[in-house]
């Protein structure tokens, strides 16, 4: 088959894809333009899922990505298929549906999976993840004849996802190796009120143990605990965290560093003429003066436009912000921002009614990261600090 010639290759159609493609063009980005993506559904906001979707407060075209004629606007050819190899000396990618594609420029935004975990029953298919749209529809079906659901994990989606689970009338136990919510990210205060605030959701938070095996049979599952009795559920959610999509990049014999894509402030790869941005990246922010590994949406939408800019000639465009995100557990908003390599010192500060901040600093007293609870001002102020 003959090579269908691109100015810009992009694989991946999540929120660094997009941004890719729409920094490109407002960056006066000329040539023909295709991307490439596995997931069968329009662009789509992945923060509904464990919050509006999964509690049926929000229809699945309520939180589209694409304006209504944007793709023409754009020019932009979406392709619904997979990219299968990449050959970054000759340039040409290859897909499943028997594409080929000779670029110019590529950027590989594709993202990060749901990680099983690793023991027995662990990577069963048939348990519940939560990461792409078609996971929300699975999971919202498979609750709606469930009496009880076990989450395990105590990221901010299990967290999520436990408490909309709650609303829906499902009894749930949140399973958890952390003896609090978040204790490990965001210390022990901020972490006791985050439990507070599920227990008084009605959610069963069962911590500090260790799942050992997760066992099927046709009435459910039991989530087996190390020196604990085990969990009975109908359903299984895992929320152990994601790992990123780089075996397309390994192969490629792109640079790699701890399985993210190597890549500078720029967003450039050890490829001439690749790009990489959001989750799958291991990008270098200027700010920080080191290489940082993020999974927030912000972030991924902010490296996007970066690799797009980037792509379409534009110097000095780089990496800089620090990263940050927002969680929504029940009515409550978190919002959060750090260099993500940790702390010595977590200050909690009161504030007025139920809000509280945690500053936190490393070994010189620095500001490296804050949380947030109805204290916005706080949260503003934090970013001067950690810029």
């Amino acid at each position: 088959m003959t090579d269908q010639v691109v100015e810009l290759l992009v694989i991946g159609g999540g929120p660094a894809g997009l941004s890719a493609v729409r920094a490109y063009r407002e960056a006066g980005g000329l040539g023909r333009v295709v991307l490439v993506a596995a997931d069968p559904d329009s662009p789509y906001e992945r923060p509904p899922l464990s919050k509006d979707f999964l509690r049926g407060e929000q229809a699945e075209g309520d939180f589209g990505l694409l304006d209504e004629g944007e793709l023409a606007r754009l020019e932009v050819t979406w392709a619904r298929d997979r990219v299968v190899s990449v050959d970054v000396e000759a340039r040409r990618v290859s897909t499943r549906e028997g594409a080929d594609f000779a670029y110019r420029k590529c950027i590989f935004a594709t993202g990060a999976n749901p990680a099983d975990l690793p023991v027995p029953g662990g990577e069963d298919s048939s348990l519940l993840r939560l990461r792409t749209l078609e996971d929300g529809r699975r999971l919202r079906q498979a609750v709606a004849g469930a009496k009880t659901v076990a989450v395990i994990g105590s990221g901010f989606i299990g967290c999520e996802a436990a408490s909309s689970l709650r609303r829906l009338g499902v009894e749930v136990v949140q399973v958890t190796n952390e003896y609090a919510p978040q204790e490990n990210r965001l210390g022990d205060e901020a972490a006791a009120r985050i439990a507070r605030w599920l227990t008084e959701d009605g959610v069963h938070l069962v911590t500090g143990v260790t799942v050992t095996a997760i066992e099927r049979d046709a009435q459910g599952a039991t989530v087996q605990l190390a020196g604990r009795e085990p969990v009975r559920a109908d359903e299984v959610l895992l929320a152990v965290g994601v790992r990123p999509a780089s075996d397309l990049a390994a192969e490629a014999g792109l640079r790699l560093h701890e399985g993210r894509i190597l890549v500078d402030a720029q967003m450039r790869t050890s490829a001439d003429g690749v790009l990489a941005a959001g989750d799958v990246v291991h990008a270098f922010n200027t700010a920080a003066g080191r290489g940082i590994s993020v999974e927030h949406w912000f972030d991924a939408e902010t490296m996007g436009k970066i690799a797009g800019r980037s792509a379409a000639g534009v110097e000095g465009a780089e990496w800089s912000s620090p990263p940050g995100f927002w969680s929504q557990i029940g009515d409550r908003w978190l919002k959060y921002a750090a260099w993500g390599d940790g702390y010595v010192e977590a200050l909690y500060e009161e504030g007025e009614g139920d809000a509280f901040t945690v500053w936190y600093q490393d070994e010189n007293g620095t500001c490296v990261g804050v949380l947030t609870y109805k204290a916005d001002a706080n949260y503003d102020k934090a970013f001067s600090l950690l810029g």
